[in-house]
């Protein structure tokens, strides 16, 4: 994999399908790409298939999105004219009149829609301009009415319909029950004759019902619940989930069955209020369950009226008690008794974007976020469940889900509120057409072969029947293929172009990265993923306004072009991204901020940094050494303050020698000595280089550092029966057992039994990440303002920078010390009897034991364990990868011992610079280190 590729995957995350600024930023190349005897090749031209005119950098124009062909053009008016004057002449299916061109406005021709088709559309101009980054789209809304339409050789009907007529009788009585019931089913609080927000006295609870709902059926005890059932509360103090737990009991069962439990957020307070006051609720089921794991409104009201005893009540108690028992009530108002937890969380995260980040959209983008909250429950579960599958398309007939009682009326309204689009036969493109025919199934695309009466023979797989249609459509031989397809398989949806940009926004601004998306909430509520307690002190913006956030998110779509171009070995593709990356690199940029540094990973200039530095790996792996020259040298000079410094003047300085510039490279590598920023292995390797390159005549004079870089590491050499020898492949052998194993597991051998008798493990930097994460858990999650924004991190924003220790230093240093007197294992066991299960960046708690955890830190010692762990939390980003193979520890007394770290190689293997970096570093930290060489026997 090239250097930097899993980085830029996990930057990526989920890939976007719609780029609005694709076209615009293909636009802007530079002469970077150099043919094989490096002399620069021609700017490439006519991106736009319609323009035959030169392409100049999209940095020095302003571009405006064209409405007809949908292509970025130069904003000048002239340009327009004529661009749209081609476009309009062309006779393309969106013709368009032209208002006022240097006004740039411009409105849809209304135009009778021909009713050949299943499907209606109407044309929406979105409102938002060019520079709000959303380009003009075309919303396609699904019809009132899909009713049979007649056609020559087909009849095109809703599938939806057909599928939906079977249930169509229940599926009304359900939505009437739901309208007949809406008062006794939704979620609140409030008593006969009373007001919701009252503060209720004591003696007046006889007459207040509170309307809730029965959770976790999953756990009940009966499966059925019929409208009007009775029920009663009993506590539950030894549910192990819950202690404040309260279960649901059938009274009008013989043997008080029970029917599952009340709200957690509603149980936390009225659970004192039962085992004080010794309160007793009776009720009854308000609203039938469609299913057995399905949410059941009830209604409950307090059953005694001599509640305590004067002597043993507490006014005040009572009264807090009670105002968050109806405050606990009135946040779940929003969501009806059967919303499922994924629609509430979509609702979370879209509201808390809405809240902390309203500065960065328009009053258009927040109107349509706000849109989605007035949504019917349908519609919204609907728009969510589709938005996580793959699509784009999505047959509405094959579209059902349990928790969407009216699926075509739900697709109806997210239409209507440009949530949806539907496939429009009038505008089909090619991608359109292969997207579409790819839903449909083997058997209905021959269906569609017999239709036009083409050959179709049965050994045709999927793959050539879709060529085969759409080269038919494309030659126009076949024209109403879009009509027989929508024949068969009715309405075709997908998300809107807008709907998935600003989504896609909404996850990125409250997760702050690619990697977390909804799931996050769904492993949260499962319990598989347990977040750390921490405080989220918000002082600081992360985007200071609008304009910041839009060109990271143009940078971000540059990442996904070049992450997709490398997944399909599109050579092309790779390096106009790396020239459209190249161009936005300007002098005397860094990537850190004055005010929060660590912040400089959201701003497209380090996006943009990452792009290029791939695209070194890319034109290294090619063998284009000049091409990756002028690359680093750019970065070199516009990121003065950045951790990958050593990594690019390392390659800099390599990438001179292959092409024949010795002096130059070790004149590269001498200053990067000098560099502050270049570090752990990549200052080891500029150090090895400067001895290997500058001998005699280029230099006479020893560098000081040679003794230091040239100490002898130990070796130790071990046979072994080898398994495999080729050239490729990880070296395996035969164990002491006859069993195959890995050169690691045969080294643990070793050492296990003649090596002197040692216990260990093969960790790398799994164990050494472990302990470090227990032992300064409390100073990772301490209070520090800005490096914790959200409550789904498992580390601060500034773990692996510089900025960690700079800002808790006094905290690190404390905390060090007592490792380094002896408290290092008690500090290990409190932490790990206090979080474990939590996530935390680098903590694995399933890899290694606590027994394990203990004898290492007991036989490493306080002095080399608070060594390390200070270097890691000084340059983490440097010093957590490259550490030694194995880990040995072995006891000398019951409280002290001693441990040994070794690094195991392989026949053919040799260690790196980061993995000898670590050992000299190891060495001067006190460690026993040691290179175990296996050699075939």
């Amino acid at each position: 994999m090239l250097k930097g590729r899993e980085s830029l995957v996990r930057l990526v995350g989920k890939r976007r399908r719609f780029l609005p600024n694709r076209l615009a930023i293909l636009e802007s190349t530079l002469n970077l790409c150099s043919d094989d005897h490096c002399n620069p090749l021609p700017v490439e031209k006519n991106l736009d298939p319609y323009d035959d005119r030169d392409i100049e950098s999209s940095s020095s124009r302003k571009y405006v999105t064209c409405p007809v062909c949908s292509c970025r053009v130069n904003g000048e008016d002239s340009t327009i004219n004529s661009h749209l004057d081609e476009c309009l002449s062309r006779g393309t299916k969106r013709k368009l009149t032209q208002s006022t061109l240097l006004q740039l406005n411009f409105y849809s021709r209304s135009k009778d829609q021909p009713q050949s088709h299943v499907l209606k559309s109407e044309k929406k101009e979105s409102s938002v301009g060019p520079g709000d980054g959303l380009m003009p789209s075309t919303v396609h809304k699904l019809p009132k009415d899909a009713s049979c339409i007649e056609n020559d050789e087909i009849i095109c009907e809703s599938l939806v319909e057909c599928a939906m007529r079977p249930q169509k009788d229940c599926l009304f009585d359900a939505l009437n029950h739901c309208e007949r019931t809406n008062g006794a089913s939704e979620i609140c609080c409030s008593p006969k004759n009373k007001t919701s927000g009252m503060l209720v006295a004591r003696d007046d609870l006889s007459g207040l019902i509170l309307q809730t709902f029965i959770v976790g059926r999953k756990f009940s005890d009966e499966k059925e619940l019929n409208l009007g059932e009775r029920i009663s509360l009993e506590r539950d103090p030894t549910n192990v989930k819950d202690p404040n737990a309260i279960k649901v009991i059938s009274a009008d069962s013989e043997c008080c069955k029970m029917l599952g439990y009340l709200p957690r957020e509603l149980t936390k307070f009225l659970s004192p209020l039962i085992e004080k006051y010794c309160l007793s609720f009776k009720g009854l089921v308000t609203t039938a369950p469609r299913s057995s794991v399905d949410v059941v409104p009830i209604e409950v009201m307090c059953d005694n009226n001599k509640l305590f005893h004067e002597n043993n009540f507490d006014d005040e108690e009572f009264k807090s008690l009670w105002t968050s028992i109806q405050k606990a009530i009135d946040s779940t108002k929003n969501f009806t008794p059967n919303a499922l937890k994924y629609q509430k969380n979509f609702s979370v995260l879209i509201q808390e974007v809405l809240q902390s980040y309203s500065h960065l959209l328009s009053g258009d983008e927040k109107h349509f976020l706000d849109v989605f909250s007035s949504l019917s429950d349908d519609s919204q579960r609907l728009f969510i469940r589709l938005y996580l599958r793959k699509g784009p398309w999505f047959r509405m007939s094959c579209t059902s889900y349990k928790e969407v009682l009216d699926p075509k009326r739900a697709a109806e309204e997210l239409s209507e509120a440009g949530y949806l689009c539907c496939f429009d036969t009038t505008e089909a493109d090619n991608t359109d057409m292969i997207q579409i025919l790819n839903i449909l199934t083997v058997s209905e695309l021959r269906e569609v072969m017999r239709m036009l009466k083409k050959n179709c023979n049965s050994s045709m797989r999927k793959d050539d029947l879709v060529a085969s249609l759409l080269s038919a459509y494309e030659d126009g031989s076949c024209p109403l293929l879009p009509d027989l397809i929508l024949g068969i398989a009715g309405i075709c949806a997908r998300i809107s172009s807008k709907a998935e940009l600003l989504i896609w926004r909404a996850e990125r601004l409250f997760f702050l990265n690619g990697e977390q998306d909804l799931s996050a909430f769904l492993l949260v509520d499962m319990g598989v993923v347990k977040y750390p307690t921490y405080s989220c002190i918000v002082s600081d913006q992360i985007f200071l306004d609008r304009n910041d956030l839009l060109a990271y998110e143009e940078a971000m779509e540059v990442a996904q072009l070049i992450d997709q171009a490398l997944d399909e070995k599109d050579d092309k593709m790779i390096l106009r991204c790396v020239s459209v990356a190249d161009s936005h690199v300007q002098p005397n940029q860094c990537t850190t901020s004055e005010s929060v540094p660590f912040f400089s990973c959201f701003s497209a200039s380090w996006i943009y940094s990452k792009v290029v530095s791939l695209g070194v790996s890319f034109l290294e792996r090619e063998n284009r050494y000049n091409d990756a020259v002028l690359l680093l040298k750019r970065l070199l000079n516009c990121y003065t303050r950045d951790g990958r410094r050593g990594y690019w003047t390392l390659r800099l300085s390599i990438d001179l020698e292959h092409l024949g510039y010795p002096s130059e490279s070790l004149l590269v590598a001498e200053h990067g000595l000098l560099d502050p920023w270049v570090r752990a292995g990549s200052r080891m390797g500029l150090q090895r280089r400067i001895l290997r390159l500058g001998k005699p005549p280029r230099r006479w004079k020893i560098p000081s550092f040679a003794e230091s870089i040239n100490r002898k590491i130990t070796e130790v050499r071990i046979q072994g029966r080898p398994l495999n020898r080729e050239t490729g492949m990880k070296s395996r052998f035969y164990g002491e057992s006859g069993e195959q194993c890995s050169v690691e597991q045969l080294a643990l051998e070793y050492y296990s039994g003649e090596g002197g008798g040692w216990q260990g493990v093969h960790s790398e930097s799994g164990i050494w990440l472990t302990i470090f994460g227990l032992l300064l858990w409390d100073v990772i999650f301490s209070d520090v303002p800005n490096v914790f924004r959200t409550k789904f991190q498992t580390a601060p924003l500034d773990f692996g920078t510089d900025s960690f220790y700079i800002l808790r230093q006094n905290s690190i240093e404390s905390q060090l010390q007592k490792i380094q007197d002896g408290m290092g294992e008690e500090i290990l066991i409190t932490s790990w009897e206090s979080h474990k299960g939590t996530s935390c960046n680098g903590v694995n708690w399933d890899r290694h034991s606590l027994a394990e955890l203990r004898a290492a830190v007991t036989c490493i010692g306080g002095p080399c364990m608070a060594s390390l762990c200070r270097h890691l939390a000084q340059d983490y980003r440097s010093w957590s990868s490259g550490m030694p193979d194995l880990l040995l520890w072995r006891f000398n007394s019951e409280y002290s011992g001693e441990a040994k770290l070794v690094e195991v190689k392989g026949p053919k293997d040799r260690l790196s610079e980061q993995q000898r970096a670590w050992m000299l570093l190891l060495m001067d930290c006190g460690f026993i280190t040691e290179v175990c060489k296996i050699t075939p026997c």
